[in-house]
């Protein structure tokens, strides 16, 4: 140790990801430009904030911090930070002192979501817990018991049918345990997927017919003491495996090269056939140095992120042959799109871009599958934008016809603000600006969530 205090040692307590030691309310926000009428809704972004004096030992560790903006009719009504209220927050271990595992301790930090009228905060090592409209923690939900494992924080809502795909890892057998839930909410199949071994499945892709389990080279290590037990393990054959999504729980598995995925763009089938997955992809190199950062280890690069690039798997059923392409150079993930695509192709996909490989600041890029053309809208220096979330037109026709909701920190004056930025053009001037009454620290997923009414 060399005197410098713990929480500025770790990148993760440090400028943008600092966190905010308490919970405040703020009112009739001030909004620059004009919100869209249409906007009726809240938007909320989790992210990992520990409590004043708590110094995780992985970024993944800390507990989970709830941001809300509520705006309607042309106004930000209010906007509201909220820890969830778990366990975990008041330090209640994952592994209970007789060796039984609490999977309501969860720290609740990585994604929200809506679903059966209810808003889950997730963490993929535990239960989901449910919060209120104003971001207040009702408890841990388990789908009235039917959910008998962890739950992924990426699950996946079918457009067309309303169904909520899902899946729970773990490093202990069964690995892999596959779930679909109603449009009601109600778990309608709990399946053990065989074949899936210990690996870090943070996220997985969802097709109109297809399931697509990404079996990939960060495995189960009790070696590592960050207090999230996976390595790369380049003696570990990674896979990604396709499995209809009616009939029995088999998979087809595909040999790919090693690399790791943590978050899918989409998945679906093109025009030949093939099942196509998309997502920002790490190599060997890009994955150990990222975890540097998340650990806080010496050496550790200046961003959370540093080598994941947009990648393309095409896995062909007529010949068993997994093809790859990378897709573009930027260092990028967070990848986003309408969701209304969500298991079909899409042209339009987002994601948050990381200085490197030629850009100097933090940026949101646009994709445009169809021309292979790029949009970089730059936020400036000392300033952070987090995931892009799309929000189509209310009279919109096109794929981008809509706009995109995120959350921009600003080092420079210790603030924050939502930007909505017109999804057809990313590098126009923004339409609305709402000053948020406090900096809020860089977090990971977010969801629009609109008024039902």
């Amino acid at each position: 140790m060399n005197g410098t205090p713990p929480h500025l040692e770790k990148p993760y307590l440090a400028g943008h990801f600092a966190p905010v030691a308490d919970e405040i309310s703020g009112f009739d926000l001030t909004v620059r430009g004009t919100l869209p009428a249409e906007l009726n809704g809240r938007y909320f972004r989790n992210g990992h904030n520990p409590k004043p004096g708590d110094v995780p030992t992985h970024w993944f560790r800390g507990s989970g911090m709830l941001h809300g903006i509520r705006l309607r009719e042309g106004r930000a009504e209010w906007y509201r930070n909220r820890w969830v209220r778990t366990p975990a927050l008041d330090g209640a271990p994952f592994q209970r002192e007789d060796g039984s595992v609490d999977r309501t301790a969860s720290v609740a930090g990585t994604h929200i979501v809506e679903h059966g009228g209810r808003l889950l905060a997730l963490q993929e090592a535990n239960v989901p817990f449910e919060v209120t409209r104003e971001l207040e923690t009702v408890g841990p939900y388990d789908f009235a018991g039917r959910l008998t494992t962890a739950m992924t924080a990426h699950p996946k809502e079918d457009p067309v049918t309303g169904e909520l795909h899902f899946f729970g890892y773990s490093p202990f057998p069964p690995f892999l345990t596959y779930y679909v839930a109603s449009a009601a909410g109600a778990i309608t199949r709990a399946e053990v997927i065989p074949g899936a071994g210990p690996c870090l499945m943070h996220d997985f892709g969802l097709t109109e017919r297809h399931v697509v389990w990404l079996d990939l080279p960060v495995v189960f290590n009790p070696a590592e003491h960050s207090g999230i037990p996976y390595r790369w393990s380049d003696s570990y054959a990674p896979r990604i495996g396709v499995m209809p999504r009616t009939g029995p729980a088999a998979a087809t598995w595909y040999d790919v090269a090693p690399g790791m995925l943590l978050h899918v763009a989409n998945a679906y089938e093109d025009a030949r056939g093939r099942i196509v997955v998309e997502g920002p992809r790490f190599d060997r190199s890009s994955w150990e140095s990222s975890w540097k950062w998340w650990v806080g280890a010496p050496g550790h690069p200046q961003t959370p992120l540093t080598g994941a690039i947009r990648h393309r798997w095409m896995l062909d059923p007529v010949s068993g042959v997994a093809g790859e392409e990378d897709l573009d150079s930027l260092v990028v993930d967070f990848p986003t799109i309408d969701a209304r695509r969500t298991g079909r192709p899409h042209r339009f996909d987002y994601a948050l871009a990381f200085p490197g490989a030629g850009l100097h600041e933090h940026a949101i890029v646009k994709y445009d599958a169809s021309t292979g053309e790029r949009q970089v809208a730059g936020q400036g220096p000392g300033r952070m934008p987090g995931e892009a979330v799309f929000v189509p037109a209310a009279a919109g026709t096109a794929e981008d016809d809509g706009y995109l909701l995120t959350v921009v920190g600003d080092l420079a004056r210790d603030g924050s603000e939502l930007l909505v930025l017109d999804a057809r053009d990313i590098t126009a001037a923004p339409i609305a600006t709402v000053e948020l009454p406090r900096r809020v620290p860089a977090g990971i997923h977010g969801s629009w969530i609109p008024d039902r009414d």
